[in-house]
């Protein structure tokens, strides 16, 4: 039921809420008269209080590294106090001392721990473990003075990693004892080794087994610290173990010396290889199992390097690599396959690279008859390709090398992918030994001619075709510039070349590269032949023209194929040869310059090289002038009516196609090309024959400017009219200005200058109209 207060309990709750609302009324009012004090103040800027500024080191961050700061000073004041102060405590005190604050501290982090601070434990921890350091230090200082140091601190290593391993193990919440403890079981194997006096061997011993103990720490503890302490001393001891090794191989002076460095290296392998297929990430297997693939080609090359003899260091090595590949076509997990495939890879490209000098010569050193043509047959043909470069040494086992790779990529690359491009590679390594076998068995110079030749012809029809033309090429400069030490031989080879690539050019695919091969291969026969013959060279350059006759009759029977362009660049450059054979005598040189302009004309003939026109045009007027120049013609006139002459045609012509270009445009040029050469000329001439020749054309021209209402015909015409009536009234004008008073000038000059702005307005109104008139003119 609803209860009904009576008036008295009423009155007393209304008064109670009156109150209420009037003490919140006090409030908001006190509250706005600051907000309005606040407006009414001029604006300031807000500064953030300090709680808001984002400090710059975090709590735990501040917290670590004073932790830090304190371990280390403690340290240091430890090691003062051992090494300083040690001396003014009996034996008793060093022991009690030393002893006790070690344990206290070693004990400390148990109750830290159980309070939940860690870090500081960690730090008290830190500092017991220096102590133990000490500890042991100083007990050899006080009671085993007597005792040998470096066997003393391979024991005290071995010691304080076990103490310190058992001491990580009962505090499992502290990180710092376990990796301390792994950082401490590195030293005592190479120490032992070290105090013990042993060999080379043994050290690499101590530190490979070393290894090992910490690739298995790695592989099977869980503990993040712990097993990068152990991965950093696995790769740390290992990389100097196995240094040791290869240092220990590569000196070996017999065989038993290398058996026992490829052990070594052939542990580091088997540790290497044991690891890969347990890492989890598979590019750092496939890194581990490629270092292990590298140790065991290194380990199996040593021996053999010892028991062969000079030269054949790199073909074992390589042999060791190829038996690899065996290893890649195992079950082995498919990271470990593709290092040991990675490893193999390298192993022959370097190879390889022991083997490029001997190619370098047999392909670069024919270069050298450039400099000494046509003086005489080399002895045999490592005579030939050493002209101007040293024989290099082993060049039986750098062939070999090229042939064995040559067979293992044929062979044994099975991928989809890789295996077109590992036929290609062999194929360029079985051509790189092809032509390095006449020099390196000392064919003569003949036989390595004809055997160039069959290699070249054998590339040729390869049925790959840019492989084929790739290796006819090379192989075809190699043996044209190996023909340059007789004529006989220049001739012979530059004639075959040219059949062969004319014959290979039948093939569709290659005629983009072997019709340019055949035509350049075609001139330098052509230069070879007009120097057999004794030929002057512009003699010469008339035989070479040979060939931009033949490149232009290919084009226009190869229309729109790919091969049209390069046919018709390689005509272009025999042109510019010729002509540059022929540049010392003008009138061979005008000759030869019409002949090239006759064989651009033809091919501006053809619809799609109209524009080709043009550079014949140019041909043309260059044969003209050398002809002149030839003949001794010094009138400008000579040179600059022909130039006239064509440009006016083909204005008149490119006007008639398009009325609406310009006068300027089709005109323009070839009145220049005249009419200013002889203006210039005029001037400076003292006979009345040029300037009033000058004069009559430049009329005409005005008159049919004014005629057809041109406006580059009449502005030329009349402004050379007048210059060249100027020049002829000079002297007369000269004559008059001496007769005259000297005030008579200035006088003219005002009366001039007053009927000028008398009939200013008037002119400016004439000039308009003139300008109207010349502006309705095409």
């Amino acid at each position: 039921m609803t209860h009904i207060p009576s008036p008295a309990e009423e009155l007393r709750l209304v008064d109670a809420e009156l109150w209420q609302l009037d003490a919140r009324r006090a409030q908001l009012l006190t509250r706005r008269a600051w907000l309005v004090a606040a407006l009414q103040q001029p604006r300031q800027p807000v500064r953030p209080s300090p709680a808001a500024v984002r400090p710059e080191a975090t709590a735990p961050r501040v917290q670590n590294v004073l932790l830090l700061l304190g371990g280390i000073l403690l340290t240091i004041a430890a090691i003062a106090f051992t090494l300083v102060s040690w001396g003014h405590l009996g034996i008793a005190g060093r022991a009690l001392v030393l002893g006790t604050v070690t344990l206290a501290v070693l004990a400390a982090p148990v109750p830290l721990l159980r309070r939940g601070l860690r870090s500081t434990a960690e730090s008290l921890a830190g500092l017991g473990l220096a102590l133990t350091v000490l500890d042991a230090y100083a007990l050899h200082e006080a009671a085993l003075t007597g005792t040998d140091g470096t066997g003393y601190a391979a024991v005290a290593a071995a010691v304080l990693a076990g103490l310190w391993a058992l001491y990580g193990r009962g505090l499992d919440a502290l990180r710092l004892p376990l990796p301390a403890a792994l950082v401490a079981a590195q030293l005592p194997l190479p120490l032992t080794a070290f105090a013990t006096g042993a060999d080379p061997y043994a050290v690499a011993v101590a530190l490979l087994v070393t290894s090992g103990l910490d690739t298995v720490v790695a592989l099977r503890v869980s503990a993040r610290a712990v097993r990068v302490t152990a991965a950093a001393g696995a790769c740390g001891l290992g990389g100097g173990g196995v240094l040791a090794a290869g240092w220990l191989s590569w000196t070996a002076a017999g065989p038993s010396a290398a058996t026992r460095a490829a052990a070594l290296l052939a542990l580091a392998a088997a540790i290497a290889l044991g690891a890969a297929p347990r890492l989890p990430k598979p590019a750092v297997a496939r890194a581990t199992a490629f270092t292990g693939g590298l140790l065991l080609v290194a380990a199996g090359g040593g021996p053999l390097r010892t028991a062969l003899p000079d030269g054949w260091a790199v073909p074992a090595h390589l042999a060791c690599g190829i038996v690899l590949l065996a290893a890649v076509r195992t079950g082995l997990p498919e990271s470990v396959r593709h290092g040991l495939a990675r490893a193999c890879v390298a192993v022959q490209a370097l190879a390889l690279l022991w083997a490029v000098p001997l190619v370098l010569v047999t392909v670069l050193g024919p270069l050298g008859w450039v400099e000494r043509p046509w003086s005489g047959e080399p002895s045999d043909a490592r005579a030939a390709v050493t002209v101007h470069m040293p024989w290099p040494p082993y060049t039986a086992q750098a062939l070999l090398v090229l042939v064995v790779v040559a067979a293992v990529l044929a062979s044994a690359v099975r991928d989809e992918t890789w295996r077109p491009r590992a036929l290609t590679a062999a194929l360029g390594l079985g051509w790189a030994a092809g032509v390095a076998v006449p020099a390196a068995f000392a064919f003569s110079y003949v036989a390595t001619l004809l055997v160039l030749g069959v290699l070249t012809a054998a590339a040729a029809f390869l049925p790959t075709p840019w492989t084929a033309t790739t290796l006819a090429l090379g192989t075809s400069f190699n043996l044209a510039f190996l023909s340059l030490a007789t004529q006989s031989a220049t001739l012979t080879v530059l004639a075959a070349l040219t059949a062969l690539f004319v014959t290979v050019s039948a093939r569709p695919r290659l005629t983009p590269v072997t019709a340019p091969a055949a035509l350049g291969y075609a001139a330098a026969l052509a230069c070879a032949t007009g120097a057999a013959a004794n030929w002057p060279p512009p003699h010469t350059a008339l035989l070479v023209l040979t060939v931009p006759v033949a490149a232009a009759l290919l084009a226009a029977r190869l229309g729109q194929s790919p091969a049209t362009v390069p046919v018709e660049v390689t005509g272009a450059a025999a042109g510019l040869l010729a002509m540059g054979l022929a540049v010392t005598d003008p009138p061979m040189l005008a000759l030869v310059l019409a002949l090239c302009a006759v064989i651009t004309a033809a091919t501006a003939v053809r619809a799609d090289r109209r524009r080709v026109g043009y550079a014949a045009t140019v041909l043309f007027l260059l044969a003209t002038w050398v002809r002149l120049a030839a003949w001794d013609v010094t009138t400008p006139e000579a040179y600059t009516l022909p130039v006239t002459a064509a440009a006016l045609v083909v204005g008149a012509w490119r006007r008639h196609r398009d009325p609406l270009t310009s006068s300027w445009t089709a005109y323009g040029p070839g009145l220049a090309a005249t009419l200013l050469p002889s203006l210039a000329a005029a001037w400076g001439d003292p006979q009345w024959t040029r300037p009033l020749l000058l004069g009559a054309t430049a009329l005409l021209v005005t008159l049919l400017g004014a005629r057809h209402r041109l406006q580059a015909p009449l502005t030329l015409g009349a402004s050379v009219l007048a210059l060249d009536a100027l020049h002829e009234l000079a002297p007369y004008l000269a004559q008059v200005a001496g007769l005259l008073p000297r005030w008579m000038p200035p006088a003219l000059a005002g009366l001039l200058l007053l009927a000028l702005g008398a009939t200013y307005e008037r002119r400016l109104r004439d000039a308009r109209r003139v300008r109207e008139v010349l502006g309705r003119m095409t």
